[in-house]
Order: structure tokens, then sequence, then C-alpha cells
């Protein structure tokens, strides 16, 4: 079987360990003690070396690490018109560390008014560029995209977080511009040559959590949370039902990633019928690190002709990953796929830092575990990650 073009054997969710400068330049942002464009100069630097990075240590996807951003998903939403950043969440998921994710509102009707990661992604493909193709002619690399699903928009508020006056109904006006929204930010990408975008969708997963699920339908005002799934993936495919039939639509489901912790847990039973039967994108990459996502038996309605990036390592941890016990659970998940290994990729169960904060290892440890990674993938499929 052969990869989705930008889909390599050894991949990864997309997030990397901000460099200690860019932390440092945020806090002054904060304190107005440089400019947004002091803020970019020092990212452009440290994005820079990180695309080196992730080719120097065996990666062929890459991405600008989300070093300009503090969440995987506050950072893209507010650029939306409509949107606000209001308050925190109330959540009984708070962290160890005593934070709540920043709430999301729509105070208004949504739109688009400028591409949001146009720039970001031409700055990575220049970075790219420098980079010799191989004897063949094409590029050894692939720059992807990771942008929040359209559902972040809609799941943690729900009605409450909407405007009445903006939305009286949810139904279809809300749902039209959202997606009407997502189709155009998709449609700036592929004109400024992107061929790759990931959505990060931590809802689908959270519905895989009984609490969670159960607190989802009050919220909603639904009797079924399976309800919730069915529209969700609707909402998605209608997002990415213009996309150019060569541009690869993958999308990453976690049950948590900040420093280190994790908010919901439960296997992928409850969502796997509708995510993997109804859900229209190219691969999926799963989080399966530990027990908290369940076994491999959802995979059994995987279409023969779709890939899982399967997250069998951990990026929580620093220790690395026994390497007989990955190459195992792969040859065990692969038993569940119509197409066994071919239809399956190795990567760690999330990215390294999906907040600035980032997850609880040193710099040295993430890219030791990536060199890991990309040795095992080596090893259980060829040397030539791409097919």
């Amino acid at each position: 079987m052969v990869l989705p073009p930008g889909v390599y054997r050894a991949d990864h969710v997309g997030s990397f360990l901000r460099p200690k400068p860019i932390l440092d330049a945020r806090e002054k942002l904060d304190t107005q003690s440089i400019s947004l464009d002091s803020l970019r100069a020092i990212e452009d630097e440290h994005i820079s070396t990180v695309v080196q990075s992730q080719i120097a240590n065996g990666l062929q996807s890459v991405t600008d690490g989300e070093f300009r951003r503090a969440w995987f998903h506050i950072d893209f939403l507010q650029h939306l018109a409509g949107v606000e950043r209001h308050g925190s969440l109330s959540s009984t998921n708070v962290t160890s560390h005593g934070v709540t994710p920043p709430k999301i509102v729509v105070s208004g009707k949504l739109g688009h008014p400028n591409a949001i990661q146009v720039e970001d992604y031409k700055f990575v493909e220049g970075e790219v560029a420098k980079i010799p193709w191989n004897k063949e002619g094409k590029k050894k690399v692939t720059t992807k995209v990771c942008i929040p699903s359209p559902t972040m928009v809609h799941f943690r508020g729900g009605r409450d977080a909407i405007s009445t006056e903006a939305y009286p109904e949810l139904d279809p006006d809300f749902f039209d511009d959202l997606v009407k929204v997502y189709q155009e930010e998709i449609a700036d990408l592929y004109q400024a040559g992107c061929r790759f975008v990931q959505l990060d969708d931590t809802n689908l997963a959270y519905l895989c959590d009984e609490g969670m699920r159960a607190e989802a339908a009050k919220r909603h005002g639904v009797e079924d949370p399976q309800a919730l799934t069915k529209q969700y993936a609707k909402l998605i495919n209608r997002a990415v039902a213009n996309r150019p039939k060569d541009m690869i639509i993958g999308i990453h489901l976690c049950r948590g990633n900040f420093r280190s912790q994790w908010f919901a847990e439960g296997g992928y039973e409850p969502v796997a019928e509708t995510l993997f039967k109804e859900l229209d994108v190219d691969v999926y990459f799963l989080e399966y690190d530990d027990a908290r996502s369940g076994d491999f038996t959802p995979l059994r309605f995987l279409p023969e002709d779709k890939i899982v990036v399967l997250g069998v390592m951990s990026s929580k941890k620093a220790g690395l990953d026994d390497k007989e016990d990955v190459k195992r659970r792969l040859r065990e998940a692969a038993g569940y796929c119509p197409r066994g290994l071919e239809q399956l990729c190795l990567s760690h169960q999330c990215g390294f830092s999906s907040t600035v904060e980032g997850n609880d290892l040193s710099e040295e440890e993430q890219w030791a575990k990536v060199r890991l990674e990309v040795e095992i993938a080596k090893e259980v499929w060829g040397e030539d990650l791409s097919i």
C-alpha cells in the first residue's frame, strides 16, 4: 500500500518543546517590554532551527513546532471574527498545576477576514526549500500545517458560549458559518502551496470517556452523546469537502497533553465506527501510549484505503520507550487492520508541547525519543519511510 503524500512511517503530531528564548520573549511581550515584531523575529530564528532539527533527527514531516502558539487551539481560533478568549473553562479536569484551559466564546458572527496560517506556512516552506532534493528530483520532506478542528469552537462551551443574538439557532446558521471559515482557510493554505493539513481534535477523544460523554450530553442538551459524534463527523466533512484531490487531511485525537498530564480516558469503541467509516480524512493520528486509550479492537472498522499513525510511544515521559514493546504493539494493532502493517505508521501519542509550557522532559530527551522512533520504524518497514 502506497502511503498518502506527506505521511511517513515515522511521523509526529507537530509540537516541540519551546526554546527558552521564546519563553522569555513571550514574558517580555506580556509586560510590553518587546514588540510583537521582535517576538516574531525570535520565533523565526528558532523555527529555522527546529526545522533543521526535525530533519537531522530523521523526520520527514516538518512543522514549525507550534512555536508561535501558547495553546494548540486558542492562538488559531482567536483570529476568527466573532471569536474571543474569555476567562477559563469551568471544568472538573483542572490540571495538577492549578490551570484550566482558556474559554473560547462566540460573541458575534463568525468570519475569516484574513488567512491565519499562510504566512507561518510560507516561512517553514522557505526553510524546507533550502534542503537539497533527492536524486529523483523530489523533496525529502513535507511541510505540515496543524490547526484545531472546527469542533473546538463548539464542544467545550456549548450553547452558553455562543451568542444568541448572533446565532438564535445553531443549526444551520452557526454551523454553516463555521464550515465556511474553515473552507476559506484551507483554500488559502492550498493556494499558498500547502498540501497537508492536520486537524487537532480533543473532543472526539473526550467522547470516549464515560464521564465526559455524560457531561457533554448535558451541556449540549442531547440524550445520546453519540449524536454529537455524528454531528462532528458531518461538521469536519463539510469543512474539508472542497479540498483539492492532492491535499491530504489528517486528524489527531488526544485526551489532553498539558505538562505531561492527561484529562480523559477510555477506548475508541464509542466513536470508532463513525470515526473510521464516516469521517472523510486520509490519515488518523491516534493516541495509544498506555491503557487509557483502550485496546486495538476499534481498528477493525478501519477502511482498506485509510492510514493510522499509531501513537504507541509517549511524549509525556522523559524515559525512552521499550523498542521491543513498541514493535509488539505495532504487530498487535496490525492484526485488526484489513491490510495489516501496511496501514500503520508510528508516532508519539501527541506533541511534546501542546501548550507553551511543554511536557516534563528536556530537549535532549525529546530528540532522543524521536531518533528511537525513526530507528524502530526503519526496522519494521525498511529504510524508505515514505512507502
